[in-house]
């Protein structure tokens, strides 16, 4: 988020930060370890439901595209459903990331505005009501959307081509698991980031800077930066998209496994 809202540098000044590894040190030099955690808070207590409701909107999209329960469906089938799921999340996701995105980068301007999430939620209440709060909705949903697509459709192929031949695709080993659900991770930001940085852009900005929501950030950010400022942020995203999918992905699978096996029929 710091990569992708810093201002652009004044003539003959070098930028705010040179990239991912300059961010890291700055903040960390700055702002202690702390600072690397920073807007935390909602993203946590989000989380879990978030993709509680990702992983059912995944289920819901495949159950409605299947005349019987055995059906197996297209890759293009697979990622009608995972769209669903994005719409699903975007009700949790769009808030958390508009305190996220304010928190973290109100350090880096010197302005101490909001003590923490729960403050930054009020205030923002207090100043524009709940369009306040879900400022960035529209938005959310443009990257969201296409992604969980781009993210389901990747994972099942690719647990189907690690799946050796005779083999069943529940029988796949956690290695095999982490493999295919970090590089799912990586399709899917590889889609989300130029609307992530939109959507960054515009959930950052003033009241009323752009009056026309997404169309006046991506002209702004063309027009002063180019067709590169839209991937912004791109080494830190993958740095984490690899190793917090794994993660993700392996998660549900064992937890999946276990319920089957607690309750077989529920």
């Amino acid at each position: 988020v710091r990569l992708q809202t810093q201002p652009k540098p004044q003539p003959g000044q070098p930028p705010l930060y040179s990239g991912t590894f300059d961010c890291f040190r700055k903040t960390l030099v700055g702002e202690g370890v702390r600072g690397l955690y920073r807007g935390m808070a909602a993203p946590i207590i989000g989380v879990t439901p978030m993709f509680a409701v990702c992983f059912f909107g995944f289920g819901l999209g495949k159950r409605l595209q299947q005349r019987k329960p055995d059906d197996v469906l297209t890759y293009p089938q697979l990622f009608a459903a995972g769209m669903l799921s994005g719409v699903f999340t975007t009700a949790i996701m769009a808030p958390g990331e508009r305190i996220k995105c304010l928190l973290q980068i109100q350090a880096a301007t010197g302005e101490t505005k909001y003590s923490g999430s729960l403050d930054c939620a009020k205030q923002l209440y207090r100043e524009a009501g709940i369009r306040g709060v879900y400022k960035g909705t529209v938005l959310t949903l443009m990257r969201d959307v296409p992604a969980s697509g781009m993210y389901f459709m990747t994972y099942e192929w690719l647990k189907n081509i690690l799946t050796p031949e005779g083999k069943s695709v529940s029988d796949l080993s956690a290695p095999r698991i982490l493999f295919a659900g970090g590089l799912a991770g990586i399709f899917n930001w590889a889609v989300a980031i130029p609307p992530d940085v939109l959507k960054s852009r515009f959930q950052t900005a003033p009241p009323g800077k752009y009056p026309n929501g997404f169309r006046d950030v991506l002209r702004e950010l063309i027009r002063e930066e180019g067709v590169a400022s839209l991937y912004k942020g791109f080494t830190a995203v993958m740095i984490r998209a690899f190793p917090a999918n794994a993660a993700c992905f392996l998660g549900f699978e064992v937890a999946m496994k276990f319920l089957n096996w607690v309750a077989p029929g529920l």
